[in-house]
């Protein structure tokens, strides 16, 4: 069993945490709240003092951080990952972050001389606390080998997408589609209200028709078709609203730095960037519809 570092406890990251538990690894932990990595010594880790605690005599050190500055502050800091692994170790970052700082911090990784991975999820909270989560991965192929024993006690569903940086890559076009697809469900179950149509007589529709997508058929924005979907739960997030927006953005940045015309995905910054503006962001994404249907 492998000797594991975990940076970042939060929403996400403890339960991931805790699965690496169940399947009997050693996890140490450290998280900026002292609560989370608490919760973690409960479930029978350890509770890391410092990025530099986590990371000395890890084996492997997993990384769940919220933007691509703090995945930089910690593995680049001088207390961070990088100066605190020992040789050999390997790294393993699943925050959602911007290409290009995947990219950076894994060159600098590679003149330590340790290998690295880019590897962000889908899934959700549910996903995370289930262990079915979805890993895109980016990274050299031993890496990865190396890797995916432990990804598969977390996950599902696990792709390996190429060279460094190719997990954000992946993961950044992936959610593009979500947040655009959810658009336009919201739109058409609105434009179904004014029509006099019936929700769940369009669901029974569209989710056996080439309108089904996940965001109808998994994710359905309306209370009743899918009971396991936000939309019964008064749009409590498993996904947040600000998340949702976070990842557009990095699409439309990696989107301009590579000279591609993405219109839908820029009118869905722009109506996601509305509905958090209103106060919505702890929401669920799923929630837009409110902002359609006020619209």
């Amino acid at each position: 069993m492998a000797k594991i570092g975990f940076i970042g406890l939060g929403n996400m990251g403890l339960p991931m945490a805790q699965n690496l538990l169940k399947a009997g690894h050693g996890v140490q932990g450290f998280d900026l709240s002292k609560a989370q990595a608490d919760a973690l010594a409960a479930s029978g880790g350890q509770a890391a003092a410092s990025v530099k605690a986590a990371a000395s005599g890890a084996e492997i050190v997993i990384t769940m951080l919220p933007a691509g500055q703090h995945v930089r502050d910690v593995y680049l800091g001088a207390e961070g990952v990088l100066s605190s692994a020992g040789a050999g170790t390997l790294l393993i970052d699943c925050s959602t972050i911007d290409v290009a700082s995947a990219r950076d911090v894994a060159a600098a990784a590679e003149t330590k001389g340790l290998a690295m991975l880019d590897a962000p999820v889908s899934g959700g909270v549910g996903g995370a606390q289930a262990g079915t989560l979805t890993f895109m991965v980016g990274g050299g192929d031993k890496a990865f080998a190396r890797a995916l024993p432990l990804l598969e006690k977390m996950g599902k569903t696990i792709v390996h997408a190429g060279g460094a940086g190719n997990g954000q890559a992946a993961k950044i076009c992936n959610n593009m589609i979500l947040g655009v697809s959810m658009i336009a469900v919201s739109e058409a179950f609105v434009l179904a209200e004014k029509l006099g149509l019936d929700a769940q007589k369009l669901f029974d529709i569209s989710s056996k028709s080439s309108g089904q997508c996940w965001s109808m058929t998994t994710y359905c924005p309306v209370p009743g078709p899918v009971p396991g979907s936000p939309a019964n739960r008064d749009y409590k997030a498993g996904f947040t609203a600000a998340m949702m927006l976070k990842d557009l953005k990095l699409a439309q940045d990696a989107a301009k730095a590579a000279g591609a015309n993405t219109p839908l995905g820029a009118d869905a910054v722009r109506i996601y960037s509305e509905f958090v503006e209103s106060g919505e962001g702890p929401r669920d994404f799923s929630g837009v519809i409110r902002f359609v249907r006020g619209a």
